[in-house]
């Protein structure tokens, strides 16, 4: 960010929707401490920010619709424990509360570059998906990179209060595939005993 500028600080927003792993709550509080010693603009971080943003989740987009519904019922049926009627469910889910998921998606850690997937497999508009995602990526952005430039040397406090609402979301995703493999396995048995159970002929 310091030999870069604004543009530095979108990169690496942008490579944080590609690669998770690369925490938002570390690089946005950073660059707000940068603009706060007078390396960066304020206003010009939170807006180069939040087009980074944009570009990271239009790229995961075009992945999700250059992949499409059809090859990923494909993908689901070759999968064990998960078959074409998942994706479907999901797909029904999604076509119910897209916006408000897209939309809230960018305020959560992991779901923020995730979201951006199905969005591109069921085509959501893309004038919506950048309206959403946008206003998402501002919240967001804005509220961290305030934070690192009033806390100056302390910016770095901002990550251990956002990595609890991290390790929430993870543990929230671990409930529900721990959910999803027990409700799957059971179904898997109970089929295969009224297969078994079923009069010869039938």
């Amino acid at each position: 960010m310091e030999t870069l500028g604004g543009p530095g600080a979108a990169l690496a927003i942008a490579l944080e929707n590609l690669f998770p792993p690369i925490p938002s709550e570390v690089i946005l509080p950073l660059a707000g401490f940068t603009a706060s010693q007078g390396e960066l603009g304020l206003v010009s971080v939170i807006l180069w920010t939040i087009a980074g943003s944009v570009v990271g989740a239009l790229t995961l987009y075009g992945l999700g619709a250059a992949l499409g519904l059809r090859r990923l019922r494909a993908i689901a049926d070759r999968l064990p424990l998960v078959d074409s009627r998942d994706v479907d469910a999901t797909d029904r889910w999604f076509q119910r509360h897209g916006t408000k998921a897209v939309f809230f998606g960018r305020m959560l850690p992991i779901f923020r570059s995730l979201i951006s997937i199905p969005a591109g497999i069921e085509r959501m508009s893309l004038p919506v998906f950048l309206g959403l995602t946008t206003a998402g990526s501002a919240i967001w952005n804005t509220v961290l990179v305030l934070a690192g430039y009033y806390l100056g040397e302390r910016w770095h406090v901002v990550e251990e209060y956002t990595g609890i609402l991290q390790l929430v979301v993870i543990a929230g995703i671990v409930l529900a595939v721990a959910w999803f493999l027990w409700s799957r396995t059971g179904r898997r048995g109970r089929e295969r005993r009224q297969r078994s159970q079923a009069p010869d002929g039938d």
